[in-house]
Parts: structure tokens; sequence; C-alpha cells
């Protein structure tokens, strides 16, 4: 009775024991899965050996009971893109994980749990090692990519991306191909954007491993801002959000680059600036400060190698982002230049820069535009600084000058554009100063052999016709029919620039009232669509209308 009493405790024991173990072999692990430094929601995670399965909620937290003797990994999925986090080394219950490699907030870059089992040999060293694995999963991967069988591929590269993250440059090339692949195809949002950031992950993962952050950072940024703004879709807030992330990473590329910046990164900078100031995230200041930074730059690529058309093409993009962004008027430009004139004086290319967009602003009547005109002439005495000296003249009501430096800029000019603005200012000058009708038209001729689209100057010479009607013929009918002739060029002006259509149909409506009537028509011997000649100083041929 006693052994079976002995027996029978033993037994007991033996089962409390075992049961004590089994209990304390299940350990439950907490931690939360990060992807771009933030908590992810919807991603799955897995315990080796067991069947339990968690959703990672908004707030990317997980929950997993698991036998420690049994679970060699944790296998965190999203979307299609799988990653295992070897548990060796990680024993404790709270266990974060980085999806995409990138720092964990209060834990550094990529996180410790993130990169567990990396080996960062290069190529050479792991096939030198004989390493197997590498040389098996890399020459898959190749052979496959290097058939743009990227679905075929991607398995082998994920596991060589993933565990010898350092073996090949060629990885990053390759990935970002391969994912920009997934995204052109991508059929909704959601998936798009799931691969969005995967692909930036990748630029990320490529500099911490390779480095040459500044290149980096600029494709990264321009590949982001290529695909998260094509969404016809996305939400004001998204939008903008996204404008910032991609401002941020391009203002840093920049500043490391430099001179070395490369065109497109520079183009998209001043776009993205653009954006931002119209939707109220960055000030006039920041918009013209990074247009100065940006067109020092092609400035010194172009000097450097005045063939470079990419820096020419960055140069008359950044400049038309700029001219169009709202921020370049006149308060913004004299604030940004004042205070660098003295330094810019003695700098012909600088001087130029400025006073063209001063120009474009109509600051040609400050006492900066003045100067600089001056001291432009004085260093340059080309056809440009002759121009800016007449406008400075024309300021001063200094006629006679305004005129020498008119004639001056025109003989030495060659360009057709600018001899059609230099005629154009003569021809208004002219006319506004003088009433020198029969000079001012004929200058605002030799502006339109140069330019025959500019609406503007046709409009002139209407105006002139129509100030000038007048001063043709004996008496007040000879006088209305020279607002035919003037309505004539309203109404090509409007036909060839129909920005200026509200302008021309203004003043055809205003003109149009002087038009003889049916009846002094009839005495004349007139009817209506007969062809009209005009003599005298104006000589040209116009239509009979009625008003």
């Amino acid at each position: 009775m006693r052994s079976f009493l002995i027996k029978s405790k033993v037994l007991t024991f033996v089962f409390v024991v075992v049961m004590s173990i089994s209990t304390y072999a299940q350990k439950v692990i907490t931690g939360t899965v990060y992807r771009e430094g933030k908590p992810a929601a919807g991603i799955t995670v897995e315990a080796h050996k067991s069947s339990e399965m968690y959703m990672t909620s908004f707030d990317g937290k997980y929950q997993l009971t698991i036998d420690p003797a049994k679970c060699k990994y944790l296998k965190f999925t999203f979307i299609d893109e799988s990653k295992k986090l070897d548990l060796t080394g990680n024993e404790g219950d709270v266990i974060d994980f980085s999806f995409d490699g990138s720092e964990i907030p209060g834990k550094g870059e990529g996180g410790a749990a993130a990169e567990v089992g990396v080996d960062t040999r290069t190529s050479q060293e792991l096939v030198g090692a004989n390493d197997t694995e590498f040389m098996s999963q890399f020459t898959l991967y190749d052979q496959f990519y290097k058939q743009k069988d990227y679905k075929s591929a991607m398995p082998h590269w994920k596991k060589v991306y993933k565990k010898y993250p350092k073996s090949s440059i060629n990885l990053y090339y390759h990935g970002v191909n391969m994912y920009e692949a997934k995204i052109e195809a991508a059929t909704d949002q959601a998936t798009k954007d799931a691969y969005i950031d995967t692909l930036m992950s990748i630029y990320d993962r490529r500099i911490k491993y390779f480095d040459q952050k500044g290149f980096v950072l600029g494709r990264k940024a321009t590949d982001y801002v290529k695909y998260k703004l094509a969404n016809p879709d996305i939400a004001d807030d998204v939008r903008k959000a996204a404008l910032k992330k991609a401002y941020a990473d391009l203002s840093e590329s920049i500043k490391l680059q430099g001179d070395e910046s490369e065109a497109a990164v520079m183009v998209i900078d001043m776009q993205v600036t653009k954006s931002l100031f119209l939707v109220g995230e960055l000030a006039k200041e920041d918009v013209v400060n990074n247009y100065g930074i940006l067109s020092k730059i092609t400035e010194n690529q172009l000097a450097k190698d005045a063939n470079d058309e990419k820096a020419q093409v960055a140069k008359e993009e950044i400049d038309k982002a700029f001219q169009t962004s709202g921020a370049a008027d006149c308060e913004a430009l004299m604030a940004y230049y004042e205070p660098k004139f003295n330094e810019i004086s003695t700098d012909v290319d600088a001087l130029k820069k400025m006073l063209r967009a001063l120009d474009r602003q109509d600051c040609t009547s400050s006492e900066l535009f003045a100067s600089a005109s001056e001291k432009l002439y004085e260093l340059d005495p080309s056809a440009e600084a002759a121009f800016n000296m007449a406008r400075l003249f024309v300021k001063r009501d200094e006629v006679a000058k305004a005129k020498e430096y008119y004639k001056t800029a025109i003989a030495a000019e060659t360009d057709k554009e600018l001899l059609a603005k230099y005629y154009y200012e003569l021809a208004l000058f002219t006319f506004a100063k003088e009433r020198a009708y029969s000079q001012a038209r004929d200058l605002a001729r030799k502006s339109l052999e140069n330019d025959p689209n500019s609406g503007r100057t046709l409009i002139l010479i209407g105006d002139i016709y129509a100030q000038g009607a007048k001063t043709y013929g004996s008496d007040d009918f000879e006088h209305t029919t020279v607002y035919w002739l003037a309505t004539d060029y309203y109404q090509k002006a409007k036909r060839v620039d129909p920005d200026i259509a509200a302008t021309a149909n203004e003043k055809i409506n205003t003109y149009r009232v002087y038009f003889p009537d049916k009846e002094t028509m009839f005495f004349q011997g007139l009817q209506n669509g007969q062809a009209y000649k005009l003599g005298g100083w104006i000589n040209e041929t116009t239509t009979v209308r009625a008003k």
C-alpha cells in the first residue's frame, strides 16, 4: 500500500512537472511592424511551426504565441512580399520589425531586428568563399532578369537582396526596374501605393549599403513624384504630404550634390517648390531662394560645358516654373536681389539674369534696375545692355537718350525675337511720347517682320491708326474711314493671339461707333464689303462697313 502511494505521488509530481514545462514552453511575443518609420497596418505575421497568424492593426501591433523550442523565425507578409526574421539572438518578448529596413523610431536605422542574418560580404568575397546559396540564388535571379522574366526573377532577387545586400549594386538597379514595372502594371491604387513604398525602401537600402546619398535621394524623389502624384484621384492632403516628402529629399540631394546635381532632379525640385507655394506650404522667399540655388548650379554647369544640353533644358524649365509660380513678383525679387547687388555687380551673366527677372515682373522703374542697367552697360555694352539703358531713360523721361539707346540695341541685335521686342518698345515710345504716327507705325511694322504673330504689335498699329485718324484726310468722312483699318488690326490681333481677344474686342466696340452710317456711305457712293484705299501716310486698303 505504501509502495502504491509513493508511486502515485511520483506520477503526480511528474505530471505537474510536465504540465509546467509545457506551459512554460509557450511564449507570447508582441511587437510593432514599421514601414517608412511608421507603424504599418495590414501586415500578416506568422510563426514558424505554428498555425497562428496575426494581421497588424492600424497601429502596427501584433501578438503571437510560440513554442521557443520549435519556432525558428517569424514571417512578415505584405501583399506578395514576405520577409523572415530569424529568432536566434531575439529571445525577448517584444520584437519590433522594420519591413522595409527603414529607421524604427528610437532604435536607429532599420532597428536591430531588421538586419538580423544579413551577410555584408561583396559578390567577390562570397564567390571566393564558395557560398553556394548566394551563387545559386544570384545566378537564377540574374538569368531570369536578363530575359525580362521579372516574375521568375523576383523570388530569387528577394533572397539575395535580403540576405546579401552589399553583394552587388546591380541588385538595386534591377530592383528599381522590376518594381517600376509592377507599379505600371498594377490596376488598383492600393497595390500601386504598396509597390511605390517598396520602391522607396530599395533606394533607402541602397544608401545604407552603398552610400551615394545625394545622388540616390535625387533618383528616389523623382520616382516618388512620378508615381505617387500620377494618381488623378489623389486627395489634397495626401498630395500635399507627398509634395513635402519629395521636397525634403530633393532639397537634401541638391545640397549634397551641388554642381553635380542631375538636370531632372533640379527641374522637379523647382516644380515641386512651385506646387508647395501654390498650396500655401512655402513662402515667396523660399521659392525665390530655391530658384537662386538652382539657377547658380545650371550656370556653373553651362560655364563648365556650354554644350551641355541637359543643363540648358534644365535652366529653361527652371526659369519657366519660377516665372509661372506666382512667387516671382516685384516685391519678392527686390527683397532677394537688393542684398546681393554688390556681390553680383561685377558679374555680367548675373546682372543679365537679374535684369531679365526684374523686367519680366515690370520692376523696371526701381533704382535697382537703373543701377544694374548702368553697371551692365559699363561692363558689357551689348544689345541687351543698350536696351536696358533705353528703358532706364524712358523712366527718366529723357526722350533723346532713350531713342539713342533703343537704336543702338536694334543695330547690335541679331535675334529675331529680341528685335521684335526692341522695335515694339521703340514704336510704343515714339507713339506715346512724340505722337509721330507714321514713324511709330513703320517701327511697329519692323517688329511684325521679326514676329508676325505678335498680337500686342497688331494692337499697337490699330491704336496708332485710331489715334491718328484726325490727321488723315480733309474732312470728317475721311477721318472715319481710318477706323475701318484700325479695327482690321484688332481683328488680326485676336486671331493670332487669343490671350488678348478681350482687349481687342473692347477696342473694336469702341471704334465701331465711329464708322460712317448708311446714309453717308450712300452719298459717298460706297457699299458694304467694298474695298477702300486709304492714301497719304497710311497707304493701306481696307473694307467698307456701316455702323
